[in-house]
């Protein structure tokens, strides 16, 4: 894929970036450089490859998944004007 100067103005006008004339053409350069190397990865054989989360083998740390009230009810409500069993307490204001 080949990247041209209108495709770099657009790009930068999506990024909203202000692009001079001058940059335009080495922006260009820039781009096509790094397209190249992705086309080049896309050409290594990863087949049998399995994915990694890490350069370095590790598991992964996990907490236990557990449902609390955070134990926080008291602190949240503490500067409410109006509370009730851990909830605030508003006027009605629809009939």
């Amino acid at each position: 894929m080949s990247v041209d100067t209108a495709t770099v103005r657009r790009v930068a006008r999506l990024a909203r970036i202000a692009v001079t004339d001058e940059d335009v053409t080495a922006m260009e350069g820039e781009l096509n450089a790094i397209l190249g190397f992705v086309e080049q990865l896309g050409e290594v054989d990863v087949e049998g490859v399995e994915p990694m989360t890490s350069v370095t083998p590790m598991a992964m740390k996990k907490r236990q998944d557990l449902v609390t009230d955070g134990g926080k009810a008291d602190d949240i409500v503490a500067n409410a004007p109006a509370s009730e069993d851990h909830f605030f307490v508003v006027p009605k204001v629809v009939e």
